[in-house]
């Protein structure tokens, strides 16, 4: 069985596949183009967030069985073109959990304290000490949207390290001992995002969740209240968000995805001093890369055991 592995995963990941006796080919980040050309004749694809796969690259796979993604989120893949030729398409669920909850934690402290203000100042030789007034996150109210596994991490973490209070709105209530657990209120999406402090999205993308966070949902916040995006970019309308950060609907935003990745240098939010902005770094670590790897190997090599 011959693996294309599109994008780079754990090491241990590939010596897992190869000592299972697939033929491993890596070629990261290939071009639609060259994508098209290379799946000829391999029975399974490996990718993450990139590249895309799409119908094009589908209807050229002759052989194709499978499609791993080393990670969560399944927007780069064409599901529909990939059922259609009954290609089994799995993920990596868990694995990026950890890292992606702590960064959301990160960026909730970068916001409200200022950190990356006042580190941009602090190089320019500027001591801006009063302008970085900030709010505690100790006794906030955390606002979940998407209360699954990594909507569930961010609570913990708040909710029993922060002392936070948990309300949340997902299409599904969570268990009874989850909400005993954190505390946690289920509310309507509107309430939740006038009665948080702090907006935390955990939400994958689709047609349901595009643009969720529209003008008239960030014009419901607290002035003082910030929003926090790990899940996907176009979760959020932009231009809405850039408006409500300039007129102060709300008090700042801390993002690590974006409706266009990369996020231009000119982009408007790159001018805004209340945003923290990182480039989709939520499941970029050591551990999370290996866990995301390790799984999806070991899903593959079931798939084709039969296991």
């Amino acid at each position: 069985m011959r693996v294309l592995v599109a994008a780079p995963i754990h090491k241990d990941a590939l010596k897992l596949l190869e000592s299972s006796g697939f033929e491993v080919i890596v070629k990261e980040y290939p071009s639609n183009n060259e994508l098209v050309k290379l799946i000829k004749g391999f029975d399974a694809l490996i990718v993450r967030s990139k590249p895309l796969v799409t119908r094009d690259v589908i209807e050229a796979a002759n052989k194709l069985k499978v499609i791993g993604r080393a990670g969560v989120g399944l927007d780069n893949i064409d599901l529909e073109a990939a059922k259609e030729k009954g290609i089994a398409v799995f993920n990596a669920p868990g694995a990026p959990t950890n890292s992606v909850a702590e960064l959301a934690i990160g960026l909730m402290l970068a916001v409200l304290r200022k950190i990356a203000y006042a580190d941009r100042n602090m190089r320019e030789g500027k001591w801006v000490k009063k302008e970085c007034l900030g709010q505690e996150l100790h006794g906030k109210i955390l606002g979940v949207i998407g209360m699954g596994r990594i909507g569930r991490a961010v609570a913990r973490i708040a909710h029993h390290g922060f002392g936070m209070r948990i309300i949340y709105y997902d299409i599904i209530r969570c268990p009874r001992e989850i909400e005993e657990e954190l505390k946690a209120q289920f509310l309507d999406l509107e309430t939740v995002l006038s009665e948080a402090d702090v907006i935390t999205i955990h939400v994958p993308l689709t047609p349901q969740t595009k643009h969720l966070i529209n003008e008239e949902r960030l014009k419901l916040m607290k002035p003082t209240a910030i929003l926090i995006n790990t899940s996907r970019g176009g979760v959020i309308d932009t231009n809405a968000l850039v408006k409500a950060l300039k007129k102060g609907w709300i008090a700042g935003a801390g993002l690590d995805v974006f409706e266009e990745e990369p996020l231009p240098s000119n982009h408007p939010l790159t001018k805004l001093d209340n945003v923290v902005l990182t480039p989709h770094i939520g499941a970029n670590t050591i551990e999370a890369q290996e866990r995301a790897g390790i799984e999806i190997a070991k899903k593959i090599i079931g798939f084709f055991k039969g296991k």
